[in-house]
């Protein structure tokens, strides 16, 4: 089922930097999305709210900080049943668990222009260190921070029971993020 990818989505969005400040995040032009595998056939998935708190100096990456909270419950396949599945003790248990949270350990500069960003990303009550690439542009007066944090579902307990089976969906989960700042 395509409830399971949404947790990955969680973790991505949350390394939106900024100028030596804590930056305001366009909610309106940024997305948290996941894409999974069901039946071996991709499914894209996005999480419709979700909270980013970034202090991001390009000067000094290593003293940037972020941290990025995601209502659960806000999770999108698209469809009013998928959606209600997905929420269940199975799934996300979003009754117990109503946030997916990510917060920054280290930003350092990295490859081709890019920031190397770890941190600790808790999903359904599990939290384990993770780390990813995240690309930076300007737009105008705007900050564009790109990346993409590869996870496994059954690492955070997504998909109990029947669904531990990855023949149905796949373990692997893709979270994506696209977090637009202003100034």
């Amino acid at each position: 089922m395509k409830k399971i990818a949404i947790s990955a989505a969680l973790a991505v969005a949350i390394a939106t930097p900024a100028i030596a400040a804590i930056v305001k995040v366009d909610n309106t032009k940024s997305a948290v999305s996941i894409t999974f595998k069901q039946m071996n056939v991709p499914v894209d998935a996005k999480f419709k709210k979700f909270s980013a708190s970034i202090d991001y100096d390009a000067a000094k990456p290593e003293a940037s900080k972020a941290t990025v909270d995601i209502d659960v419950a806000s999770f999108d396949l698209g469809d009013a049943e998928y959606n209600k599945e997905v929420l269940k003790k199975e799934w996300f248990n979003a009754a117990a668990f109503p946030k997916a949270s990510f917060v920054s350990t280290s930003m350092k500069a990295g490859a081709a222009g890019k920031l190397d960003v770890t941190g600790k990303l808790s999903i359904k009550g599990k939290t384990v260190d993770v780390s990813f690439p995240l690309s930076i542009k300007k737009e105008g007066n705007n900050q564009v921070f790109d990346g993409s944090l590869p996870i496994k579902r059954l690492t955070f307990n997504i998909g109990e029971g029947e669904w531990k089976d990855t023949g149905m969906v796949a373990d692997e989960v893709q979270i994506k993020f696209h977090v637009v700042t202003n100034p």
